[in-house]
């Protein structure tokens, strides 16, 4: 799972001065008159929440109250406008900003994108037969968000006679897309719209049927429908209906071409159903029925399904089907379930199938050649980096596209040839301005914690840093879902390196570093191992003399924010500075109501307060609850009044309760894009513009302003 108008500084002093006077004092913005606090019993304890009516998303009052907020962080960041400015054109001065991306086969065509310097968004092509050959202009993102203050294009699926394009446009944050048709041999629109809909978008290999997910009120993609071109989308024809709350459908499409996928999901419980592509009007079959805590999905290739499962395997194994009957009695071992590595994922192709790995922290590629029978590793030339895997469309294709980066090396494009066992560097991200990484350090930490588990650090700052505890450093965590952070390449924190800080990485429990244990050991009643493991990482940066309390910056966001916010409270003497970015913190009320956005899905990640022993527990470090008069760190919060992930009330209930309850005169601010949802910003410069604020605010508050 796992998802902007600001009021003007020159606001009069006549708005400006009863809010902060009230911040100042520590005291919340005063309620709406006759709006009592939320009072309720459960399990016996009291809950008293003061805040609840911030939950009002279109009331007047609520808005004033999040423009109220913009206002004043706006004036306390002020005097940092120049830093900002000079920030944010340090960073535009390190992109390429007039570029493209390395061409990828798919059919006939060479799909690419690029960028134009001063435009916000990307310009879809393709190219077709070769590389070189004339571009066509399939769709450009910037024409699209004329009007709007926020574009994303969620999907681009091209129909299987390359003619036709359905692309799905959200222009609020709130991820919900609509569907339009592209006539791409006349670059007309299609009449066809479809409202609604979610990510997943897969053609039929007829040309003219598209199948597409819907959400339900508590936006979870629970509704399958097929519609078929040329008729109003009214009398789509339902496919599949998810009636479990817990319990999510995408659409996939093999890479063969030759199947379309309901990947049927809760956060522990996988199904898969099947239909041949080239009858659209066909039922879809079941792999495998759903079995509490039995996870697996499904690759083609030839008479064979392979399976990824996690049945007696942790951390994954392989297995076969045959198509004609893929149930589990006819499934075959293909690789072997390792302790010590994670399968994460596969790509098959026609010739040879790729293992995607993680292995003692870092991610590996293995590749199967179905011919000889054997299989090698990619050697990668750093002890620390990632990769991402390419599209790599071509089902007959002998070379695996990924882009590989370190925390010193630009994403770098590689083709690697699966025959003969070769890498060829097809493009390096530039680093305009100067950037050389031979300046640059990488270093790996392991930190102590109290049941003794270690837990990696990954670092990256100029060389020459003295280990005096006088060193500036961000520490960002995340530790949820299984989901890694990856020690990659971020142009933006060399403007931090280059000021004296180090970049760390705290690969706490709860993220899936090392295998699916990992995760286990920070989910559910297991959840504290990951505030524990952040502030073991903390102290054992502090004890190593990496840096101290004074110049301690935490950053992370949505379940990273959840992170910062329970270590606010735990030890906010390690922190000189926290950042919180779209932070879920409002645990118990969230996880309590069942009409939000990804609640009952995520019992399975978080527990279910609607019994004792998981609302004991979560209530002990829900961030919003247990706030408490003690000295806080310089906090800035962000929030997005559209976000459907975490809402908007949640960062600003919490900040309003610290803001009563806080001891000291650490500086606190909300900032609350008022036109997007969690993602932020949606263009690339005023992505950057939201990063030099944040840093601005770093800098400001460690006093390094200069």
């Amino acid at each position: 799972m796992s998802y902007r108008r600001f009021i003007s500084v020159t606001a009069t002093v006549a708005v400006l001065l009863p809010l902060i006077s009230c911040i100042q004092e520590r005291r919340p913005r005063p309620p709406v008159a006759g709006v009592q606090p939320k009072v309720e019993t459960i399990h016996g304890v009291t809950m008293v929440d003061d805040y609840y009516w911030l939950r009002e998303r279109g009331s007047r009052e609520v808005i004033e109250y999040l423009e109220d907020e913009n206002a004043y962080t706006e004036a306390m960041m002020k005097h940092t406008t120049e830093l900002q400015e000079n920030l944010y054109q340090e960073m535009v001065g390190r992109i390429k900003e007039t570029d493209l991306s390395v061409p990828e086969k798919d059919g006939d065509y060479y799909y690419y994108s690029r960028t134009e310097k001063g435009k916000e968004y990307k310009i879809i092509c393709r190219k077709k037969g070769k590389p070189d050959a004339a571009e066509q202009v399939i769709l450009d993102e910037n024409v699209l968000a004329e009007g709007h203050e926020y574009l994303d294009v969620g999907k681009c699926a091209v129909s299987p006679d390359d003619k036709i394009l359905a692309y799905t446009v959200d222009t609020n944050g709130s991820e919900q897309y609509t569907i339009y048709f592209k006539d791409l041999e006349t670059g007309q629109l299609l009449p066809d719209r479809i409202p609604e809909v979610y990510y997943s978008v897969e053609w039929g290999n007829d040309n003219k049927t598209v199948f597409y997910t819907t959400l339900d009120e508590a936006m979870r993609p629970y509704k399958v429908l097929k519609h078929v071109l040329g008729e109003g989308h009214t009398s789509d024809q339902p496919v599949y209906h998810e009636s479990d709350a817990a319990f999510e459908v995408y659409l996939l499409k093999s890479k063969s071409k030759k199947y379309l996928l309901l990947d049927i999901a809760s956060n522990t419980t996988s199904e898969i159903r099947y239909l041949n592509a080239d009858k659209p009007d066909g039922r879809f079959g079941v792999i495998q029925p759903r079995q509490h805590k039995i996870e697996y999905d499904v690759y083609h290739r030839g008479n064979l399904f392979y399976i990824r499962t996690n049945e007696n395997a942790p951390n994954f194994k392989v297995m076969t089907a045959p198509t004609k009957q893929p149930d589990k009695e006819n499934w075959t071992e293909f690789i072997a379930h390792e302790d010590s590595v994670m399968i994460s994922d596969l790509d098959v192709f026609k010739d040879y199938l790729v293992v995607y790995e993680r292995r003692f922290g870092l991610k590996q590629i293995r590749v199967f050649d179905f011919g000889s029978g054997e299989s090698h590793y990619v050697e990668f030339p750093e002890e620390v980096y990632t990769y991402r895997a390419g599209k790599n469309a071509d089902f007959s294709a002998r070379e695996l596209r990924f882009t590989y980066s370190s925390p010193v090396t630009p994403k770098t494009v590689y083709d690697y040839d699966m025959k003969r066992r070769e890498s060829t560097v097809l493009k390096v991200e530039e680093v305009l301005g100067g950037y050389d990484k031979s300046q640059y350090e990488v270093a790996r930490e392991w930190a102590p914690t109290s049941d003794g588990t270690k837990v990696p650090i990954s670092l990256v700052y100029r060389k020459g840093l003295m280990k005096n505890g006088r060193n500036p450093v961000l520490l960002y965590g995340y530790g949820a879902y299984g989901s890694s952070s990856e020690p990659r390449f971020r142009n933006t924190v060399v403007s931090l390196l280059d000021r004296g800080f180090a970049f760390a990485i705290a690969h706490i429990r709860g993220g899936g570093e090392m295998g699916r244990y990992w995760y286990d050991q920070g989910m559910m009643l297991n959840k504290k191992n990951s505030f524990t493991d952040f502030t073991a990482c903390a102290e054992h940066l502090i004890d190593t003399k990496y840096t101290s309390p004074d110049y301690l910056v935490a950053s992370g966001g949505s379940a990273g924010g959840l992170l910062m916010g329970a270590v606010a409270n735990m030890r906010p003497d390690l922190f000189k500075v926290v950042v919180a970015g779209m932070p879920f913190v409002d645990l118990i009320n969230t996880m309590l109501d069942a009409s939000i956005p990804l609640t009952v899905i995520e019992y399975e990640e978080w527990g279910n307060p609607n019994e004792k022993e998981y609302f004991d527990y979560m209530l002990s470090y829900s961030p919003y609850d247990n706030v408490r008069a003690q000295v806080y760190p310089n906090m800035l919060i962000t929030a997005g009044l559209n976000d459907a992930r975490v809402q908007y009330w949640e960062p600003a209930k919490w900040t309003a309760k610290l803001r009563a309850t806080k001891t000291g005169n650490n500086m606190l601010i909300l900032k609350t894009e008022m036109g997007a949802g969690h993602f932020g910003s949606s263009g690339r410069y005023e992505w950057l513009k939201d990063e030099a604020f944040e840093y601005a605010f770093i800098l400001n508050a460690l006093g390094m302003e200069k």
